[in-house]
């Protein structure tokens, strides 16, 4: 069976394996990569990355009753920002038939 996930670390494994470079270098530019993401968002900024998608940071409004959905507990929130991710659209025309697939794999 087929994880749900894909790490980090498998990552950078499957990248070493098609390219052969040194297996430290590929883990410190993919590090260099996230940190050069997250101080961009950091800073206010989107990042695009053509063909995958856009990250960007949305402002969400706080409320004074929000519960908690773990304890039910009605706790205030304050204005607060998020991480949104915006499918590219060649990332949405790549998974837009994935459930056919799943389908026609288990008939196999």
């Amino acid at each position: 069976m087929h994880s749900k996930k894909k790490t980090k670390s498998e990552i950078v494994e499957q990248i070493y394996k098609h390219l052969q470079l040194d297996l430290k270098d590929i883990r410190a530019v993919a590090d260099l990569f996230l940190q050069e993401v997250k101080d961009a968002l950091i800073d206010g900024k989107s990042v695009e990355l053509r063909g995958f998608g856009t990250f960007e940071v949305r402002d969400r409004k706080g409320r004074a009753k929000a519960r908690n959905p773990k304890t039910g507990e009605i706790v205030s929130v304050k204005d607060h920002s998020v991480v949104a991710f915006r499918a590219g659209k060649d990332l949405k025309s790549s998974v837009w038939d994935l459930n056919d697939r799943k389908v026609a794999e288990k008939k196999d």
